[in-house]
């Protein structure tokens, strides 16, 4: 966090604080408050100091790859968004928010996570910037929020890609990556990453068509005897994923991935080899169907012939752990209270978030190294297994460890005067910018 001028590390420090001990109204003003910094130098640092926050993302990243717990991780893409009041903040617009199952003004950001049956976080990130950000009557917006001129308009399934690319450089490891179906219906990203050797399981679905014997493509001829410039899919036994479930190619079997809260992660998994057609090209991939009372989800995966369905059940099922990453990123850690605008303090907003995830992941494990579950405790409460420490108890210890100062009438009092004053400012702020009367 230095730059060529400052060392703004102490501000890092205390924001990280402010996320781990704040229960809620994790947002620049109220983090300045309770760790004595002023609001003007914090609000500063995190919108615009020119710290890098993919240099810190990177420094955890370093860390991550080294510890024996991630060594099967499975890395999972997801797309997390959050609602916005207007289209001020970066990237805001109208678009899907999966959290509410609508259309909606949102800003949308695509994360990586990795996941293991003991911790999971996030490691990375990529805000989604809409097209219609990109338009030339948007020049001074992008100008006002800080968008880098060199950024263009990229899909979320590019913007996977990138975070992908990103891991493998930096070496994290992962055995395989895991994809809702927005990414696993996305032919670009699976070719990508079969061709870079990466083992993937992307949801698809229930309308998607697969077949079971291979297509082939003949040449169609003109009127005039000419071949025509595209040729004819001709294939036998085509079906969507969903009319397989009781065909007899696929092969299931009752499978126990995990243990849960509520159990055990037990379902009926089915599997079957399939082909597929991306334009002229034809290829074989895995379809892998997990049945469950209410619930039927289908993949594609590109896992090696060989591989046990135990192993690729076991795989996919990782999938699950980017909702608890998503759901600590803004329940434990203030991700949805930030109400920044520009664009570097979603990136610095992402990197803290990150440090301060790795901060609690790193406690969980060396806590579940150090203290090993009590056998006297799993008799008296006749389980096989004894819950891990989430991240919502780790923050409760720390409150303890590091309370919060108290709030006095004197400081309530100032506190009260610099809300007045900053409401004051800003106020004159906006009236010098507004247009003047027409005359």
């Amino acid at each position: 966090m230095q730059t060529k001028t400052h060392d703004t590390s102490l501000y890092g420090v205390e924001y990280v604080s402010g996320l781990l001990r704040l229960p809620t109204k994790r947002n620049i003003t109220e983090i300045s408050r309770q760790t004595g910094i002023a609001s003007q130098n914090m609000q500063q640092f995190m919108s615009d100091s020119p710290w890098a926050g993919a240099r810190l993302i990177e420094a955890v990243q370093a860390q991550v790859k080294v510890h024996p717990a991630f060594a099967e991780a499975v890395a999972v893409l997801d797309e997390s968004a959050e609602v916005k009041a207007g289209v001020a903040s970066v990237g805001a617009g109208r678009q899907h928010n999966g959290r509410l199952g609508k259309i909606d003004l949102s800003q949308v950001g695509v994360f990586l996570t990795l996941a293991t049956p003991q911790v999971n976080l996030w490691v990375d990130g990529e805000l989604f910037v809409p097209r219609a950000w990109f338009e030339p009557a948007q020049a001074e917006q992008r100008r006002r929020v800080g968008l880098p001129p060199e950024r263009t308009f990229q899909t979320k399934p590019e913007l996977a890609w990138a975070l992908i690319q990103r891991a493998q450089t930096n070496g994290l490891p992962f055995v395989a990556v895991a994809m809702d179906d927005l990414s696993g219906r996305n032919q670009q990203l699976c070719r990508r990453l079969d061709e870079a050797g990466i083992e993937y399981y992307g949801d698809v679905p229930a309308n998607s068509v697969v077949y079971l014997d291979p297509p082939r493509f003949e040449t169609k001829w003109t009127k005039r005897g000419k071949p025509a410039k595209k040729k004819r899919l001709v294939a036998q036994h085509r079906y969507p994923v969903r009319d397989l479930l009781a065909h007899p190619a696929v092969s299931w079997a009752s499978l126990t991935v995990r243990p849960t809260e509520r159990g055990h992660l037990t379902a009926e998994w089915g599997r079957c080899r399939v082909w597929l057609v991306d334009g002229e090209r034809c290829f074989q991939r895995w379809l892998l169907i997990r049945r469950e009372t209410n619930q039927v989800t289908y993949s594609l995966s590109n896992a090696p012939v060989k591989t046990t369905l135990a192993t690729m059940a076991w795989r996919k099922a990782h999938r699950a752990f980017i909702e608890r990453s998503n759901q600590d990123g803004k329940d434990e850690l203030g991700w949805d209270e930030c109400q920044a605008t520009k664009y570097r303090a979603w990136q610095h907003q992402l990197a803290l978030t990150i440090l301060a995830g790795w901060f609690v992941a790193e406690t969980r494990l060396d806590w579940q190294t150090r203290f090993a579950p009590d056998p006297h405790l799993l008799a008296q409460y006749q389980a096989d297994v004894l819950p891990l420490l989430s991240v919502s108890n780790v923050r409760t210890l720390l409150r303890a460890a590091m309370p919060l100062p108290e709030l006095t009438p004197e400081k309530a009092t100032a506190l009260v005067i610099e809300h007045l004053v900053n409401r004051t400012r800003s106020r004159q702020s906006r009236l010098r910018k507004a247009p003047g009367p027409e005359t």
